[in-house]
């Protein structure tokens, strides 16, 4: 663990955020129809939070997703996008996360809810009253992020202890947490953006539109982004709150750049590539050549950095 000055800010802190989408395309669109699973949803409380949890109906072995709400942003906002990753195979744990900050008691995001949900999915697996009795693996997890929640996960993803998103004033990221996806995530502090020393791979998504992060900075984080592997998939159309259930859901901080997709369209296309990018680095080798190889041609929503 290493102990740094705040520095993965994401726009003001009292925003949420996220982000962006783009068309899908109809031959993906019924590929996926006739393959996705079923996906059910229980409600459970661990580490202080209430959480909702999305799981396939089916299959063992299944990794943990950790998402992290953005700025004041409800739990149950990420209904959708957390169904369709769940979809992919993931059990995805979504808590509320309240804290004080600054003279305000709301949802913000924070480091220790990673090692938190280590211990919950190393629980749940043996908990022989739980839906999820025995088919979590719990040697396997991964990080979803959303805005102020991206930002917090990049200072995991560093195994740092970064002041606005360590309020336990310690943080070491647990072996088990193997790749991360953020969505409308920067890590911008007054201009300056500071290199980040990932210890797990990383893709950042976010939308062409977004106008609380604005592109540029996701770019620029991108780049101070030092080790690989490393991806940044660019969605056309979509804004900040392109993984919401809802546009701008209250009171997160308001988004005043329109969405030319639907909010169905962002959210099937953000979670389309953070499924893929997370399973990839698991070592699903169909997911590897969709993500570094044939989605960025197959999806002319995106257009994808990467390196491998």
């Amino acid at each position: 663990m290493r102990n740094r000055r705040a520095r993965l800010l994401i726009a003001p802190l009292a925003l949420i955020a996220a982000l962006f989408a783009a068309p899908v395309p109809a031959s993906a669109t019924a590929a996926q129809a006739s393959a996705t699973p079923a996906v059910a949803m229980y409600r459970t409380t661990y580490g202080g939070d209430d959480a909702d949890v999305y799981y396939p109906s089916g299959g063992t072995d299944l990794p943990v997703a950790l998402l992290l709400q953005g700025a004041k942003v409800d739990r149950a906002q990420y209904a959708q996008y957390a169904t369709a990753i769940a979809r992919q195979g993931f059990v995805v744990v979504v808590p509320n996360h309240y804290r004080l900050m600054i003279v305000e008691w709301e949802r913000y995001a924070a480091e220790h809810q990673v090692t938190r949900t280590v211990s919950w999915m190393k629980d749940t697996k043996y908990d022989a009253s739980s839906p999820l009795y025995k088919r979590i693996d719990s040697g396997k997890m991964v990080l979803l992020g959303h805005s102020f929640g991206g930002a917090a996960g990049l200072a995991a993803a560093e195994d740092s202890c970064s002041t606005v998103f360590c309020p336990a004033l310690s943080f070491d990221l647990p072996s088990q947490v193997k790749a991360a996806s953020f969505y409308g995530t920067n890590n911008a502090f007054l201009g300056i953006f500071a290199d980040i020393d990932n210890q797990i791979p990383v893709q950042l998504v976010q939308g062409t539109a977004d106008g609380i992060a604005p592109p540029s900075d996701a770019e620029q984080t991108y780049n101070h982004l030092e080790n690989t592997p490393k991806q940044i998939v660019r969605v056309g159309g979509a804004n900040h709150y392109g993984i919401t259930d809802v546009q701008s859901p209250s009171p997160a901080e308001s988004e005043t750049s329109a969405q030319s997709l639907t909010q169905a369209q962002s959210i099937e296309a953000a979670a389309r590539w953070a499924g893929r990018f997370l399973r990839a680095e698991l070592g699903d080798a169909a997911a590897a050549d969709y993500i570094w190889n044939t989605g960025d041609a197959a999806d002319p929503g995106v257009t994808v950095t990467g390196a491998s």
